[in-house]
């Protein structure tokens, strides 16, 4: 994501310099998993699109040496085919090599979304808890600033929903766009992913203010 600064460790000085635990300690470490896989998403986004761009130069490439030539502007002693098979079989290799690229991004994408599923499923869990302790209203005063536990179990659905439409999208895009034929549609798939429609700001601002209740952020 623009803007950050790299991952939120919970692992020595937040926890050195903060009393909070039982549910509260579990929500903060919860909130800076989410902080830290929506960075690797980002970054298996940005390599993921270089990636795609390639296979699109390659397919395009392949497209553009596939036109027939037209005979009638040149004699038919000076035709010669468009490309050696040396060529053409060179690149369906590199375009092979290119599209198992994006496929490994994407199973890392999917361990991403795996996590973010968990970590919706923790919440859950916690929300669970604290109706069984303090009935269904949860607690007199909040765990941090102004959230209830519910509040933090709908976030987590939120982020959750949101990356796990948006893998679907990516899955598609490699699906699809080795056999695109047309440059126009090259440059939808390549558009939907690198604006991941899926994942608007809203999202993003989601996670602010969970690590802003949590105290990752400062007020």
């Amino acid at each position: 994501m623009e803007g950050e600064s790299g991952d939120i460790t919970v692992a020595s000085g937040n926890r050195k310099c903060s009393a909070v635990t039982g549910s509260a300690r579990k929500i903060k470490d919860n909130a800076a998993d989410w902080h830290n896989l929506m960075l690797k998403w980002e970054k298996l986004n940005e390599d993921g699109f270089n990636i795609a761009a390639n296979i699109v130069n390659i397919r395009l490439s392949q497209r553009n040496q596939q036109e027939p030539v037209d005979e009638s502007s040149s004699p038919p002693s000076s035709y010669s085919p468009s490309s050696p098979p040396s060529d053409a079989a060179g690149g369906a290799a590199e375009l092979r090599d290119e599209c198992c690229k994006l496929q490994d991004i994407i199973d890392k994408m999917v361990v991403v979304v795996t996590k973010m599923e968990r970590l919706m499923t923790s919440q859950q869990g916690i929300q669970d808890l604290e109706e069984f302790q303090f009935g269904p209203e949860g607690r007199k005063f909040p765990l941090f600033h102004t959230w209830n536990t519910n509040q933090f179990e709908l976030s987590s659905g939120v982020l959750w929903e949101a990356f796990s439409q948006e893998l679907k999208l990516k899955q598609t895009v490699l699906q699809e766009l080795a056999h695109t034929s047309t440059s126009d549609l090259c440059m939808v798939y390549l558009s939907c992913w690198l604006h991941q429609p899926f994942i608007p700001n809203q999202t993003r601002l989601t996670l602010e203010a969970l690590l802003l209740e949590t105290g990752h952020r400062p007020l």
